[in-house]
């Protein structure tokens, strides 16, 4: 384990590595390295060919394969699944960072969102009928799917007003509203949209009157108004659009696990899918690193006589980048650690620690290294604006920091009754060692133990 590919992985993790996760990482970095950073301009080629914007590359196709017959296909899913790769999410996380050096290496490896949440609520609630009928393609990688729950008419980071109605109506479900995000439909590929919507809106509790269900793009009902464009990129072949859903009707067999559990269901899917955009993003740093370690020492840039890495205030910029991505590492390291030892609800706190941290680091160091790139930073020459934009995305995927920080703060708050009880203990304490030593009993003012 002394490779570069486990160069940037601490002592700590690679004790916890079995064989054979040592043995996917180095061949998620031998993939990476060989096949997918050659590749990244003859990719965004074929993607700008005439007619072919919203078709999957026939390289990704040939790619995907490669990676399927190599026994990289789905390594994301954890170890407690019986269709799981065998990894744990400390193991996946250190093959992830790789995959991030190269934007759409992950969908090669069929560990890309939003398949992997998707793929891990359908082998988590759905019944043995539906796991083969939709998690099995998804799977094998003949198929592909979305998740649909952002809406343009409510506050979505509240999700408890998310409004697309689901009516039962007989033995089917009849879909009526709007709905932003979900990968485009112009897309032959993607196969069904796994939709949250209300369906109970007067039910007394607020987090039981929503449904999730299973709806396959071909429904008659469904109209994609437009592709939404993420920072100026549209994001082909897969991309973003905004929909209406005008009486679509499903069976009711598509509903998943019951009606009023899609909060159930979303909190299970945001478990380890909300770090897996923070695993990635620090594989994107370290590319975007290298890049500025590379612009430092190039002896065709010399301005004032001196190379960009000479200067001072440049030699503390690479300084200050190293040390804010290897600590953001840590930060999703143990995140994924506490998932696999007590599980997804007791890694709450990790996991927003990731997801608030992480996605911030990433436009930080991203945006210094398009700094010593110059002007050259900003255009197509160079990754940098493509990684900065995701990062910035990442900030408001699966969920806003801002609600992710809240939620911290609150869980923090929590703790306030047992600390002011510590600090009473302090006084009690206080005061009888201040009769002992037979010392006048004195309030120190500053530290606390006046207000208690």
């Amino acid at each position: 384990m002394d490779g570069p590919a486990f160069q940037h992985i601490p002592p700590w993790v690679k004790s916890k590595l079995r064989p054979i996760a040592i043995e996917k990482i180095q061949k998620v970095y031998d993939f990476v390295e060989t096949e997918c950073i050659p590749a990244e301009p003859i990719m965004k080629a074929q993607i700008a060919e005439q007619g072919k914007r919203w078709t999957t590359q026939p390289l990704m196709h040939e790619l995907r394969e490669k990676a399927k017959k190599a026994g990289l296909f789905n390594l994301f899913l954890p170890n407690h699944f019986k269709e799981s790769p065998g990894l744990t999410n400390l193991e996946y996380s250190c093959c992830a960072e790789i995959m991030g050096r190269v934007y759409w290496a992950q969908q090669t490896m069929n560990c890309h969102a939003p398949e992997t949440g998707n793929i891990e609520l359908l082998a988590k609630y759905c019944t043995s009928e539906q796991k083969e009928k939709w998690l099995q393609p998804l799977l094998d990688g003949t198929a592909s799917s979305a998740y649909s729950m952002t809406e343009p008419d409510v506050a979505s980071s509240d999700a408890t007003q998310i409004g697309c109605r689901i009516t039962r109506e007989g033995d089917e479900y009849v879909i009526n509203g709007r709905k932003l995000y979900g990968n485009c439909i112009w897309n032959a590929e993607n196969k069904f949209y796994i939709m949250m919507g209300c369906s109970d809106p007067d039910n007394p509790n607020k987090w039981n009157r929503h449904s999730t269900v299973i709806v396959p793009t071909n429904t008659p009902g469904i109209t994609q108004v437009r592709n939404l464009t993420i920072m100026g990129y549209d994001h082909a072949p897969e991309g973003h659009g905004e929909y209406i859903y005008k009486n679509v009707r499903i069976p009711v067999e598509n509903i998943i696990l019951g009606e009023g559990r899609a909060f159930e269901i979303a909190q299970g899917r945001l478990g380890p899918g909300r770090i897996h955009h923070c695993m990635r993003l620090i594989g994107q740093c370290e590319r975007a690193y290298e890049l500025a370690l590379i612009r430092c020492i190039d002896t065709r840039k010399t301005p004032r006589g001196k190379r960009i890495g000479d200067f001072d205030s440049n030699i503390e910029r690479i300084a200050q980048m190293r040390l804010e991505i290897d600590q953001a590492r840590l930060v999703v390291l143990n995140a994924a650690d506490t998932m696999d030892l007590h599980g997804n609800k007791a890694g709450r706190y990790a996991i927003a620690q990731s997801k608030i941290l992480v996605p911030n680091m990433a436009t930080r160091v991203i945006d210094e290294c398009m700094q010593l790139y110059g002007g050259q930073g900003l255009t197509q020459h160079t990754p940098l604006p493509e990684m900065w934009t995701y990062a910035r995305f990442v900030r408001i995927a699966d969920g806003p920091d801002s609600a992710h920080r809240h939620q911290v703060g609150r869980d923090q708050l929590k703790l306030a009754e047992g600390l002011k009880e510590r600090s009473r203990e302090y006084q009690r304490k206080y005061k009888k060692l201040a009769e002992k030593m037979g010392a006048e009993y004195v309030v120190f003012h500053g530290v606390g133990y006046d207000d208690i």
